[in-house]
């Protein structure tokens, strides 16, 4: 039988969240006594040289991040997942906002320590990179914009300055081996792996 004409049965939905599978990113940001803060998120996409971060106006990314417009946006691979959920009940906000505590958050100063991460001096910003991470993009904040119709989250464009990458998921130094590489993804509050490769866009180089 020939389903492809066939229509699929749907219904309208009110989800409680849209992570629909992105990519998990680290998101460095300089803490007031020049120490690093981590960030845990998942709503980020790139363009170009171009980073856009979806961030909650009550985290301490967003507060560093006003203060000293700069960045490291580090993406972790699968074997990374617990090292992030261990940051995922803290915040570094003191005190903690009356909205995150209600969620059960914690305040931490030492996020690298909690996740069992290594920080590693970035070329050209003063955040620290993340050293297990297979890529880390040190970034200087282009723009901040907090919707008025929507004003508990904040967007913000970076600029990327520099990309730094582990040698075993590079093909060349302007290639990442698609074959050697997979970010961990957020998908509804689970975290994935990407799957076996299906094909290769008219695009791809390699």
């Amino acid at each position: 039988m020939d389903n492809r004409n066939t229509f699929k049965k749907t219904q309208e939905v009110h989800l409680s969240i849209l992570y629909y599978g992105t990519p998990v990113i680290l998101l460095n940001t300089l803490n007031e006594d020049n120490s690093t803060n981590i960030t845990p998120m998942s709503s980020s996409w790139a363009l170009g040289d171009r980073i856009v971060l979806g961030l909650s106006v009550n985290g301490k990314a967003i507060e560093n991040l006003k203060r000293h417009p700069e960045c490291v946006v580090n993406v972790p691979n699968p074997s990374l997942w617990k090292n992030v959920e261990a940051l995922a009940p803290y915040t570094g906000r003191f005190p903690v906002p009356d909205n995150k505590k209600e969620l059960g958050f914690q305040f931490l100063k030492d996020k690298f320590a909690v996740a069992g991460l290594t920080g590693i001096p970035s070329k050209s910003v003063l955040p620290l990179r993340i050293n297990e991470c297979p890529l880390q993009i040190e970034a200087k904040v282009k723009h901040i914009r907090i919707p008025e119709e929507e004003p508990s989250f904040a967007v913000v464009e970076v600029q990327a300055i520099h990309v730094h990458a582990h040698k075993e998921i590079l093909i060349d130094d302007r290639h990442v081996d698609p074959t050697k590489w997979s970010p961990l993804i957020y998908n509804f509050r689970h975290y994935f792996g990407l799957g076996n490769e299906l094909g290769k866009t008219f695009r791809s180089e390699k």
